[in-house]
């Protein structure tokens, strides 16, 4: 068969909507400057779809720091990967701040959270070694550990007793190979909310010998005393043998990083082929991810006003009987029961009627009759966002529950 026909008549399970939803569901323009409040189709709405934990986005520092940035270098410096030509100081300072912040000897400064998980997977591992995952891990860890051409075995979500099963596994397999085992999972999981249970894994390290990479996109700079995330937040940072975390949420920048070692740091350095085949960061993200940085940790009213906010917005919904699930972070979902045109239509509402803006998940992330909406708050958002959001979901739950949204549902996509 060929290919491009065979890609049209299949499009995929996502892209079997963009009839019905593209543009509105599936790549929404939301316009105006990032914050709690933007324009959609001509609306204003309060957005809740934004991962702006701290309202970095328009801090007005941050704005200057990155215009400065900018107009100094351009957006082409550093040319070429950092092997190569793209090494900087402000790089290798990034890269030490970066490090002392989380807690680590070493760190390296990466291009994109997606694509450097994915090569830094594929750079540790050998065939002999076996990996294991939570099942509930993000896209970006399930295809890296995919490249792998060893054994591979995921546990049962935050399931300390799934993985003791898969480190038996894996230890009598890497005793025949000569082996070594690599247990992955999150900080935070990014759908749910909920935290890793890193402390339940660190402590199977007295029993069964393996190394820990813990990918804490959603824990870092809002999680812990200081913000360095789930690992001060659970006291075992120096149980996670590589610390990563992606700038794309607390920093609402470009970037990411990974921390460890100095020994291992040095290794990534030369083989996660994402970084030595690519240009380096150009310096306006660099410059710009030091700002950030030092504003989180200067100003921890920022964090703190995060979770005022969480709590606000989660203690109300769950006041008025949403199911929540068990998270604890700032990512709040809320499950509804439903079908998954139901849900957008759902959805639908909520951004015409109320100016509600938030992202809904369906199957086959979630089951056929599950409905799950994920509001991300921020500490930019107010008490009054809070109110009119919980105002709105009562409306449209009185309505999902008299099955007006069914009946609204095309005939076809």
């Amino acid at each position: 068969m060929d290919i491009f026909k065979r890609v049209v008549d299949n499009p995929g399970p996502l892209g079997q909507f963009a009839n019905y939803g593209e543009g509105y569901f599936i790549f929404p323009e939301l316009e105006g400057e990032i914050g709690p409040r933007m324009n959609f189709q001509g609306k204003e709405v309060v957005v809740w779809s934004v991962n702006n934990y701290l309202g970095l986005a328009n801090h007005p520092e941050v704005r200057k720091a990155d215009a400065e940035s900018v107009a100094n270098y351009g957006l082409a410096y550093p040319m070429g990967s950092r092997l190569m030509s793209g090494q900087t100081k402000k790089h290798a300072e990034l890269e030490r701040e970066l490090a002392d912040f989380v807690g680590k000897e070493d760190s390296f400064l990466v291009n994109f959270g997606y694509q450097s998980m994915v090569s830094t997977i594929d750079a540790l591992v050998t065939r002999r070694d076996v990996i294991i995952y939570d099942d509930g891990s993000h896209a970006c860890i399930v295809d890296g550990v995919r490249l792998h051409v060893g054994k591979r075995f995921t546990y049962l979500h935050n399931d300390m007793d799934s993985l003791v099963k898969q480190l038996e596994r894996a230890t009598a397999i890497t005793e025949k190979t000569g082996g070594g085992i690599l247990v992955i999972t999150e900080g935070v999981f990014g759908m749910q909310g909920e935290q890793g249970d890193i402390k339940g894994v660190v402590a199977l390290k007295e029993r069964y010998d393996f190394r820990l990479l813990v990918d804490d996109a959603h824990g870092f700079g809002v999680l812990g005393e200081t913000g360095a995330g789930v690992g001060e937040e659970q006291d075992v940072i120096d149980e996670i043998d590589i610390y990563f975390s992606t700038f794309a949420k607390s920093m609402a920048g470009i970037g990411a990083f990974f921390a460890a070692d100095k020994e291992i740091i040095r290794f990534l350095k030369y083989n996660a082929r994402s970084q030595v085949f690519a240009k380096s960061l150009p310096m306006g993200f660099v410059e710009g991810g030091l700002k950030r940085l030092e504003l989180i940790k200067k100003h921890p009213e920022l964090k703190d006003n995060l979770w005022r906010i969480v709590g606000l917005l989660q203690a109300g919904l769950k006041e008025r009987g949403y199911n929540i699930g068990s998270t604890k972070s700032c990512v709040t979902p809320v499950f509804m029961k439903g079908e998954p045109l139901e849900a957008c239509e759902m959805v639908r509402d909520l951004r015409d009627t109320h100016g509600i803006f938030c992202s809904v998940v369906v199957y086959p992330v979630v089951p056929k009759d599950v409905i799950l909406i994920r509001l991300i708050p921020t500490a930019v958002h107010t008490e009054d966002d809070v109110l009119r959001t919980l105002d709105a979901f009562d409306s449209v739950k009185v309505k999902l529950d008299q099955g007006v949204y069914k009946s609204q549902i095309p005939t076809s996509i």
